[in-house]
């Protein structure tokens, strides 16, 4: 590898990373480098190595990805993949990028069933891509799961998913609105509901505002009404002394707690910014 093989890379990114700041892309630097490393067909490892230099058709490539992420386009939806709970996802337009503060979610979950072995039944409300049942179903070897989503677009994300982490066996995703949910009753049921204030939407990053579903993020004027929603379905679909976990937004818990007449407000959990992130439920025995 020359001087000059190495030079072109380095420009590349440079010039590439300094358009996306000018942009306003907080991750500029590392944008460029994953959008280099796709349009290659390498790993970032290999790109950062320059084991040899892009062709011409994958420095188009690069540029037209870069003009894409210029238009504030996120980046899980350029490269198609969002990790989460240490896990890949497929992810694209019609779905909501699965975010870090959802994996608190999870912690929730293994806090409350210590026992990896526990045959637990799962639910997913409002799945989307389906990253928060699977990391279940990853974590719990012995559950088995349903989760629920009435986008068709999301659906067929939801069910890629899960078929390609091999749980189509213990998991299903069904086409239904949590208003529609067959009577069927689990031990733990978890939510990521749309939260924001209707009025909040036009505030939000580019990147959200203009791209991900606001059916996934708009939670009406006061941000309640998926919760006031939920309030009415979960102790139809809980067991006697199950457990829902719900991710809230950053000062909804005082809000939150008094919807849930029919079951006990256990606690909150906070995410790792210290904000009480997932309401804790319980359906009395």
């Amino acid at each position: 590898m020359t001087g000059e093989d190495i030079s072109s890379i380095r420009d590349l990114l440079h010039d590439a990373a300094e358009r996306l700041s000018k942009a306003g892309v907080d991750s500029a630097r590392v944008d460029s480098r994953i959008l280099l490393a796709g349009a290659m067909g390498i790993s970032r490892e290999q790109l950062i190595a320059a084991i040899r230099q892009p062709t011409p058709a994958e420095v188009a490539l690069f540029q037209a990805l870069v003009d894409r992420r210029l238009a504030r386009e996120p980046l899980a939806y350029i490269t198609g993949r969002k990790e989460f709970w240490s896990l890949d996802f497929e992810v694209g337009p019609g779905v909501l990028v699965p975010r870090p503060e959802t994996e608190t979610l999870i912690e929730a979950a293994l806090t409350l069933f210590p026992g990896r072995a526990a045959a637990l039944s799962v639910a997913d409300l409002g799945t989307g891509s389906g990253a928060i049942l699977i990391a279940m179903l990853k974590m719990f070897p012995q559950a088995r799961g349903t989760g629920f989503e009435k986008s068709p677009e999301a659906l067929r994300y939801a069910q890629a998913n899960l078929s390609a982490h091999g749980l189509s066996g213990r998991g299903e995703i069904i086409a239904a609105d949590w208003n529609d949910a067959p009577a069927k009753q689990f031990d733990l049921i978890l939510s990521n509901p749309p939260y924001i204030p209707s009025a909040d939407i036009a505030a939000l990053e580019p990147e959200v505002r203009l791209y991900e579903p606001h059916a996934a993020l708009d939670g009406g004027p006061s941000g309640l009404e998926a919760f006031q929603a939920l309030a009415a379905v979960l102790p139809k679909l809980l067991r006697p002394g199950g457990v829902a976990l719900l991710e809230l937004g950053h000062d909804q818990a005082d809000l939150v707690k008094p919807l849930f007449p029919d079951l006990a407000v256990l606690h909150f959990v906070p995410d790792l910014a210290g904000i009480p992130r997932v309401l804790v439920l319980k359906k009395p025995n």
